[in-house]
């Protein structure tokens, strides 16, 4: 790679980056409020089962597919992921946070670039015609900055990964010593996760994680509430 492309992804990666997910823990608020998660060990058991169960099979195959669609100029491809995307997220303070921060990247990676594929699927989702979910705008993001498919997948799960972390650095009485074990202990799943988007296209994603899915649902219903979701 040439050294604009790692710093292009870094870019995008960067837990600075304006894309509003310091607002959201996708359940681990519950979780901890609930008395399920209270440590360390807790903390990395969640992790892993949002990379291995959602961001894994489900988000990072579909930062790849977009990449690819994105390189073929496919827009109608594009909507009928975005649509796939939506319909695979069915608890709603989840969803919304993945249009939120597909609205953002997008915004972002359509004003540094000049990518006709980002301008259109931008200008649709600002339009109201389609949802602009995270892993599409990180993957067009991807394919206008000319990031390698692997590459990318790996930077989407570091990124995800590292923003669990901060919210439970948020949440518990843990320290940035605990929040980097955490996340260097999370490097080779998502090595392995990023390695297993290779090949795969919009018919492949999946995801399971029940737990993480109620504890999204309970979490609207909290009292008190820290973050969005």
């Amino acid at each position: 790679m040439s050294t604009d492309l790692p710093l292009s992804l870094l870019q995008f990666a960067d837990g600075l980056f304006p894309s509003g997910g310091y607002a959201h823990s996708f359940g681990l608020e519950y979780y901890v409020q609930a008395g399920e998660v209270r440590d360390a060990a807790g903390v990395e058991a969640f992790v892993h089962a949002h990379l291995e169960g959602a961001a894994g099979p489900c988000d990072a195959v579909a930062v790849v597919a977009a990449l690819t669609l994105g390189d073929r100029e496919d827009l109608d491809g594009c909507l009928s992921l975005d649509e796939t995307l939506d319909a695979m997220r069915p608890i709603a303070e989840f969803r919304e946070a993945s249009r939120q921060m597909g609205r953002q990247t997008l915004r972002v990676a359509a004003t540094v670039t000049d990518h006709p594929m980002l301008r259109a699927v931008s200008e649709l989702v600002e339009a109201g015609r389609t949802p602009g979910h995270h892993p599409l705008a990180f993957g067009l993001a991807g394919s206008a900055l000319g990031w390698p498919a692997e590459a990318a997948a790996r930077a989407y799960l570091h990124s995800t990964t590292a923003l669990l972390i901060g919210a439970a650095l948020r949440l518990l009485p843990l320290g940035q010593l605990d929040g980097q074990r955490i996340l260097r202990a999370a490097a080779p799943l998502i090595e392995r996760l990023a390695r297993e988007t290779e090949g795969k296209g919009p018919a492949d994603l999946w995801s399971f994680a029940p737990g993480i899915e109620i504890a999204g649902m309970r979490h609207a219903r909290l009292d008190a509430r820290l973050f969005r979701s």
